[in-house]
């Protein structure tokens, strides 16, 4: 095995990233990283008719949105490449040809008509599962079957062929998992898998084990889903000579519904609300386009807050952590071998500590995009001024425009709750006296609006609670929201009187 921690993402190019392979990313990322080590991205285009145009180019902006950095890639290069195994096609033959060699592999000749037979036979014989190994390949049409002369006659006629692991009778295979300890599968329930396809194309299999011992991997860090088929490619290192080069395994548990019933899925995701693709995918066939966590308004380094929590646990009371701190805290000892229930509580929790941490210039900002949006035209220090009234009360950006608009715009509406419980017979004439009094402050600060206002309500023996939502509807249309007087000096003195003298016309 390597003495440099090597780690890879390797993804099938089908479609958009589902946040569990993003998470199998971000540990493999953040293991690499606190060992020193590189992470590369391999993308694993064996399956052509499964490939989806713009698939790759959606994985590796995925990547860059989360804040995964690659050391080598099909963008970025490297020693080791291509990285892509459509581009890496003329190197898998030989293996499997040293394979067949060396009697741990053999040519099949079977067509899809005799494997389904083979396959029906087995389950009216009581197989629930039927497979293609040691007990019936040898009445298949196969280069054990067949005699040497019939496999040379076959290859040099063009019959179509595969190539197939010869998996033995009756052996353990045993693998050590990082995460679930020791792994002891029999081959009497492994199957004789097809390393080289009919196309000239590897098997996932094959191509796999090959690239991961020629791109030196050190760790092999997937989901659990890949469990079953680690003890062939165990198997495939031993068999082509590469046993003191095998990797170490840690199979991630899986991501689960809510409810803890199942995986999590996209079908989960739109029928309870939530994102289940870092950002935005749109489907080049139909058109359809999937939410993702980034148009949704998250906040990259929240959302791979959340997703390091889903299968490991820091041992320390912190949740809130940088790319840094993750990266120095993460071990796989510490993911867990149970699945993790997604959250979308705590997944909003995550992105309002994180929209709370950024400064009211960055936030600024951001939400000067939502304001050009809706022809609203403010400076940069009005609107940071805002951002810092309203950052407390929002969970993403976009609230602060939703629940802030009055901050850029006169109401055009006026809460009709406020209004039949708060506006009173006098509350007119309350209004106009205030706003009279309000335009003769030489001081418009929030401290001296609310004096001016206290000592008005004191002097006409009212209540906070008999004028105030009244004031507020005025200048805000809401009966809710951050401190008035804060509000009143932000929007100036002019903005102010306007805004009462409107409220007095509108709701009367």
């Amino acid at each position: 095995m390597s003495s440099e921690v090597r780690v890879r993402f390797a993804p099938s190019p089908t479609g958009p990233l589902h946040i569990g392979g993003v998470r199998t990313a971000l540990y493999n990322y953040l293991f690499a990283k606190n060992k020193g080590g590189k992470m590369i991205l391999r993308i694993e285009d064996t399956d052509q008719s499964r490939f989806v145009d713009g698939a790759e180019k959606y994985i590796i902006d995925s990547l860059k949105w989360c804040g995964i950095k690659l050391d080598e890639s099909p963008v970025h290069g490297g020693d080791f490449g291509p990285y892509k195994q459509s581009e890496r096609k003329s190197i898998y033959r030989s293996y499997a040809e040293q394979l067949v060699r060396d009697g741990f592999a053999y040519y099949a000749f079977d067509t899809e008509e005799e494997l389904n037979v083979m396959r029906e036979r087995m389950k009216a014989s009581g197989f629930p599962s039927p497979q293609y190994n040691a007990t019936n390949r040898g009445s298949m049409q196969n280069s054990l079957s067949l005699s040497e002369d019939q496999v040379n006659q076959r290859i040099k006629s063009g019959t179509p062929y595969v190539i197939r692991i010869k998996i033995p009778r009756n052996e353990d295979v045993k693998l050590k998992d990082i995460i679930r300890g020791w792994v002891v599968v029999n081959t009497n329930n492994m199957d004789d898998k097809v390393l080289f396809k009919s196309d000239g194309m590897p098997t996932y299999h094959l191509a796999n084990v090959v690239d991961d011992y020629l791109m030196k991997i050190s760790h092999v860090i997937r989901g659990e889903e890949w469990l079953p088929s680690a003890p062939t490619h165990v198997l495939l290192y031993k068999y082509l000579g590469w046993e003191d080069e095998l990797p170490e395994f840690a199979h991630l548990p899986l991501i689960l519904k809510p409810d803890g019933n199942g995986k999590l899925s996209k079908r989960d995701g739109d029928r309870l609300g939530f994102p289940v693709f870092p950002i935005e995918w749109k489907n080049p066939k139909t058109g359809d386009i999937s939410s993702g966590y980034r148009e949704s308004g998250y906040i990259s380094e929240a959302f791979i807050n959340m997703l390091s929590f889903l299968g490991w646990n820091p041992g320390i009371n912190q949740e809130i952590f940088s790319m840094q701190e993750l990266t120095n805290l993460f071990s796989l000892e510490r993911v867990g071998k149970a699945g993790a229930k997604f959250d979308l509580d705590k997944t909003r929790w995550f992105n309002q500590k994180y929209l709370r941490l950024k400064s009211k210039e960055d936030l600024a900002r951001d939400l000067q995009i939502i304001l050009k949006q809706n022809d609203a035209v403010a400076s940069d220090e009005f609107v940071a001024t805002v951002c810092e009234q309203l950052k407390e009360r929002s969970t993403f950006l976009k609230d602060m425009w939703e629940e802030g608009k009055y901050y850029f715009l006169a109401p055009s509406f006026y809460d009709e709750k406020t209004i039949r419980k708060k506006w009173k017979k006098d509350t007119p004439k309350h209004i106009s006296e205030l706003k009279d009094r309000l335009l003769d402050l030489s001081d418009f600060s929030s401290k001296s609006i609310e004096i001016e206002f206290k000592k008005y309500i004191e002097e006409n023996k009212l209540s906070m609670g008999m004028l105030l939502p009244a004031f507020r509807v005025s200048l805000t249309g809401l009966g809710m929201g951050p401190s008035l007087f804060d509000i009143a000096s932000l929007l100036g003195k002019e903005e102010t009187g306007k805004r009462m003298a409107m409220a007095l016309e509108k709701i009367n």
